[in-house]
């Protein structure tokens, strides 16, 4: 089986983060909620999974992935996962979707908040008796305190709703999925610069990196990461076929993909030292995000038990 990205979806991905590196630079991250979300709009990304008859691409979410991770690598603001990957499959008549002038938030199973709901025109609230979809006319938001900067949480109440035909868990595996995706990109970012910050900083007459606990540290990062991304490809894949490992592929690559950031995060803001949590240092804005991420859409405890449960109920089949 050819396990590789095809030129089209890395040409995508390429094409993404060019627009990142230009629009939303690490400044725009302290002053802007959406930098680059028009740009990115015009470059067909929120339209990959929109039906073409909605004036998308119809493209898989396997497609989507490496720009997902390349949002994830820029920390870009906003909700992302909810309007480009979790709209799509909930809300194809939408109209404006796939130019993204429509963003959505969703209030998750066994939540009260939803990100960036402030920023969303229709919000997703999940609901014992089904999911339901509130205006942002009809909402009234409340804001919670949380780790992510660029990721505000608002608690979400409402007093007019409508029902949604479709079921809620296909759109939460893909949004799981995606931002799995998301947090490979910020691991790297995190690896990056403290690879950056090793080979530049200098104790004792030597730069940092040539300390082997600096090393052994980083390369743990990099081992971390490059076992993940697969699972996150294959989750994608899975969800893409209707597999019936797909849940359990899903959890895998949350699990893991979180992990990688959070050891990141960790080994990131060791190398820096004091200074790498400080407001002045721009990498406060990707821990933020690791650990912000990491909790989003289950925890990796919870994927992790989800799948032990499988494992031991007999579900060890391969996919395909």
């Amino acid at each position: 089986m050819n396990f590789a990205f095809t030129p089209d979806q890395l040409a995508l991905a390429a094409t993404v983060r060019d627009v990142l590196a230009e629009h939303c630079p690490p400044r725009a991250l302290r002053t802007e909620r959406l930098p680059a979300w028009e740009r990115l709009a015009g470059v067909g990304f929120f339209g990959l999974l929109v039906p073409p008859e909605a004036d998308g691409l119809g493209l898989g979410l396997v497609d989507a992935v490496p720009a997902l991770e390349e949002t994830g690598r820029a920390c870009l603001p906003g909700p992302v996962v909810e309007t480009a990957i979790v709209a799509p499959y909930l809300l194809p008549g939408v109209p404006k979707l796939a130019s993204g002038a429509v963003r959505v938030s969703v209030v998750p199973p066994g939540g009260a908040c939803a990100p960036d709901a402030d920023l969303a025109d229709l919000l997703v609230v999940a609901r014992p008796d089904g999911p339901r979809l509130v205006s942002k006319d009809a909402v009234r938001l409340t804001p919670r305190p949380g780790a992510d900067p660029c990721r505000p949480l608002f608690e979400v109440a409402y007093a007019d709703s409508a029902s949604l035909e479709r079921p809620l868990a296909p759109a939460l595996l893909r949004a799981t999925v995606a931002t799995a995706a998301q947090l490979i990109g910020v691991a790297r970012r995190l690896l990056d610069e403290s690879v950056a910050y090793a080979r530049t900083r200098t104790q004792f007459g030597a730069p940092i990196g040539s300390f082997q606990a600096v090393k052994h540290r980083l390369a743990d990062v990099a081992i971390a990461v490059s076992f993940a991304a697969p699972l996150v490809h294959r989750a994608a894949v899975s969800v893409d076929a209707g597999a019936a490992t797909a849940d359990r592929d899903a959890s895998a690559a949350k699990a893991a993909a979180g992990e990688a950031a959070s050891l990141a995060a960790r080994a990131a803001l060791q190398t820096h030292g004091a200074i790498g949590y400080t407001e002045e240092l721009d990498l406060r804005f990707w821990l933020a995000r690791a650990w912000s991420l990491s909790a989003a859409y289950g925890s990796g405890s919870a994927h992790r038990a989800a799948i032990r449960d499988a494992v031991l109920g007999g579900d060890t089949r391969r996919y395909p």
